[in-house]
């Protein structure tokens, strides 16, 4: 029971650090961005590249050759995120909501299909493999990296939390959420709001993609599909909007799949998942922390 409940919170950290940027893009602009897992496939190869130019120091000290290429591999996808937001979603910000589900979509395909054609078809087998000693806890098997990983996860998410709840730039977030067109005559750059939350969102996207590269070991372009959906599930389950909320989503759905493949076998597992996706919205469609918001005409 207890490795169930560890294996399940791993993977729901994942899950969680990936799940923000859909939630926290849908928040501001009510966007659904399916590009958003490509991202995190983006993130993997970009710190493939890196720690294949690091060498020596990846040799000596992989995890903190890992750390120093997770900050980096932060920043490029980052500014993936918002040259994505600049070029594909602002001249149809004012367009039909399909048309924007539909770039989306499209975009994924973009990032997909050219990270083949740069990198190639064929999985990539990451420089860094994160084993480690194993200590037993309340009975679980837990490695130190394990542990590392994941305190990474929750400081990313904590600092996340924090920027939207007491900050400038998060007041101003949650300003456009409610009403962009007052929040623009209060003087707010609206523009430059959604690109830094795109920012946000596509670092955190992108830092699990180098996470996850370093614990799995393999890489390959379409690592972001799956993940993606799974993440837009744990926005779906938390709360899509509730920065809080989809945190527990993504651990939510950890747990789930960890006790589900425990039940059914690892064929399952994703069934598991997405028939919980249909559960969570055909009783409960806010989500566990989502509000029920009157659409205003």
């Amino acid at each position: 029971m207890s490795q169930l409940v560890w294996n399940g919170l791993f993977v729901g950290s994942f899950y969680a650090l990936v799940a923000l940027g859909y939630s926290m893009v849908y928040g501001v602009i009510k966007l659904l961005n399916f590009a958003h897992g490509d991202l995190y496939m983006l993130g993997a190869f970009s710190g493939f590249a890196m720690l294949g130019a690091l060498g020596g120091l990846v040799r000596s000290q992989s995890l903190l050759a890992l750390l120093l290429v997770l900050v980096a591999t932060m920043l490029v996808t980052g500014l993936a995120g918002m040259a994505l937001e600049r070029v594909a979603y602002r001249p149809l910000r004012g367009a039909p909501r399909l048309s924007l589900l539909i770039t989306a979509v499209g975009a994924s395909f973009a990032l997909e299909y050219g990270t083949r054609a740069a990198a190639g078809a064929d999985p990539r087998v990451y420089q860094v493999r994160l084993g480690g000693t194993t200590l037993h806890v309340l009975g679980a098997r837990v490695t130190v990296q394990q542990l590392v990983l994941v305190a990474i996860a929750v400081a990313l998410m904590v600092a996340l939390h924090r920027l939207v709840t007491s900050s400038r730039q998060g007041r101003a977030m949650r300003a456009i959420a409610l009403d962009p067109v007052a929040a623009r005559l209060m003087g707010i750059d609206v523009d430059a709001v959604i690109a830094r939350t795109f920012f946000l969102g596509s670092a955190l996207a992108g830092a699990a993609g180098v996470m996850a590269g370093g614990y799995y070991g393999k890489i390959d372009f379409l690592m972001g599909f799956i993940i993606g959906l799974k993440a837009f599930t744990a926005a779906v389950i938390g709360g899509i909007g509730n920065i809080p909320g989809t945190m527990l989503g993504g651990l939510l759905l950890g747990l789930l799949e960890s006790f589900g493949t425990d039940l059914l076998g690892g064929e399952w597992r994703d069934v598991f998942a997405f028939g919980c996706l249909i559960l969570f919205l055909t009783v409960r469609p806010t989500g566990l922390l989502g509000e029920r918001v009157t659409e205003r005409v």
